[in-house]
C-alpha cells in the first residue's frame, strides 16, 4: 500500500471547500479524495435531476404565514426541461391561466382598471427549481422571511412556486402580470462542492425578452456560502435602487456594501 504523502499547502484547505492540497499516493490521489470526489459528483447529479419538492415548501411557506401558488413551465417533466431550456422559460396554458385571477385587472373590490393597477403587488418572489431542487427547499424560505421583514411599505404578492423553470420564466410571469420587479429565488448548476446553491435574479419591468443583461444576480446563497442575511441587505438594496433608478441589469451596480459602512 502507497503511503499518503501530504501536499504543504494542506493548511488552505481549512478556508475553502475548494479540492485543492489533496495529496498523492503514489503517482495518484489518495483513496479517500477519489471516493470524496465520486460522492460529490453523485451528489451534483442528483441535485439536477431530482424534482422539486413543492408540498414541502408550500407547507413552510403556509407556516411562515406565505400564501403560494404553483406553476410549471412548458417543459412536461425533467428529461424534457434538461433537453429542451426554451421550454423551461415559458409558462404552460394551464399555468398562465391560474395566474389569471391574480391579474391586477381581476383585483377585487377595485372601482376602475386605474384603481385596481394603483394596487397591484410591487414584486413577485418566484422560487423555482432551476438546475438544482434541492436549493430552493433548503435556502428560499429563510431568504424570505429575512427580505420580507425589510420591506416595509411594499405591496406583495403571493409567492410563487415554479416547476421545470429557467430564469427567463420570470420574465413571462412578470409581463402576464404587470410586475414592477420579479425576485427568483432558483437553483444554480451545482459545482462539486456546492450542490445546493441558491441564485436570486432581479428583474425591473420583466417582460419576454429580457436578457442576463436587464437584470441583477446575487449568487451562491446558502449557509456555507453567502448568507442569508448578507443575501437579503444586497437584494433590500438592489430592490430599493431599481426602483429610484426605473431600471435593473448592467446599469444598477450593485453598491450595497458601501450602504452598509454607511450605516444605511
Amino acid at each position: 500500500m502507497s503511503e499518503v504523502i501530504q501536499n504543504p499547502w494542506t493548511r488552505l484547505r481549512s478556508f475553502t471547500n475548494a479540492r485543492l492540497a489533496l495529496g498523492r499516493a503514489g503517482d495518484s490521489l489518495p483513496t479517500n479524495e477519489v471516493l470524496e470526489l465520486a460522492l460529490a459528483h453523485a451528489q451534483a447529479r442528483d441535485a439536477v435531476h431530482k424534482t422539486l419538492d413543492v408540498e414541502t415548501i408550500a407547507r413552510d411557506l403556509k407556516a411562515s404565514s406565505f400564501e403560494s401558488i404553483s406553476v410549471q413551465s412548458a417543459a412536461r417533466d425533467r428529461a424534457e426541461y434538461l433537453c429542451r431550456p426554451d421550454l423551461g422559460r415559458k409558462l404552460s396554458d394551464t399555468s398562465r391561466s391560474l395566474l389569471d385571477r391574480y391579474h391586477p385587472e381581476h383585483s377585487e373590490g377595485s372601482t376602475s382598471s386605474n384603481e385596481s393597477r394603483r394596487e397591484a403587488p410591487s414584486a413577485f418572489f418566484i422560487i423555482a427549481d432551476g438546475l438544482s431542487a434541492i436549493a430552493p427547499v433548503r435556502h428560499a424560505v429563510p431568504v424570505l422571511h429575512e427580505i420580507t421583514g425589510r420591506l416595509e411599505g411594499w405591496r406583495m404578492a403571493p409567492i410563487i412556486i415554479a416547476t421545470q423553470a429557467r430564469v427567463a420564466l420570470g420574465d413571462e410571469i412578470g409581463e402576464f402580470l404587470k410586475a414592477e420587479m420579479t425576485i427568483m429565488l432558483i437553483g444554480e448548476r451545482p459545482g462539486l462542492s456546492s450542490p445546493d446553491s441558491l441564485g436570486i435574479y432581479l428583474t425591473y419591468k420583466p417582460h419576454i425578452g429580457c436578457t442576463d443583461a436587464d437584470r441583477n444576480c446575487i449568487s451562491n446563497v446558502r449557509p456555507e456560502g453567502l448568507s442569508y442575511e448578507a443575501a437579503s441587505h444586497k437584494l433590500h438594496y438592489l430592490m430599493t435602487a431599481a426602483r429610484r433608478l426605473g431600471n435593473s441589469g448592467v446599469v444598477l451596480k450593485d453598491e450595497s456594501e458601501a450602504a452598509l459602512l454607511e450605516g444605511t
